[in-house]
């Protein structure tokens, strides 16, 4: 579902989305902030985020297994990836766990809105 409507000289599009699964949402969710972002992240590297952010960390060897089997992928597959993403400060480590940065890490068991403003360069006005 799209709405748009033009406020105050501001553009505002609401999109409404479902997904069945966490997993879903967040692979949704990374994937949106890695466009915004231009992080250029993987779609590899967004499902291990994602599944970092839903199982909670990528420490255990379980967890690893879990990802994967659900992704046909190998340990070491995990290891660089994981490297690379600690370098970029999306996973980070937190008492010896292995987790996604507290500031994009959420609850993907709950409905999520994300607010995005892009300002545009010509306009001066501060239109908070």
């Amino acid at each position: 579902c799209l709405l748009k409507l033009n406020i105050k000289g501001m553009i505002v599009q609401k999109l409404n989305s479902s997904v069945e699964e966490p997993l879903q949402m967040a692979e949704r969710y990374y994937g949106v902030i890695s466009a915004i972002n231009n992080l250029g992240l993987t779609t590899r590297e967004i499902q291990l985020i994602s599944f970092t952010a839903v199982r909670g960390n990528m420490s255990y060897a379980n967890i690893r297994e879990d990802f994967c089997e659900m992704y046909n992928t190998s340990s070491p597959t995990i290891n660089n990836i994981i490297s690379k993403l600690k370098k970029k400060n999306i996973l980070v480590k937190d008492k010896g766990k292995i987790k996604v940065h507290p500031a994009i890490s959420l609850d993907f068991n709950k409905d999520v809105r994300i607010e995005i403003l892009f300002r545009n360069g010509n306009n001066k006005k501060d239109s908070n």
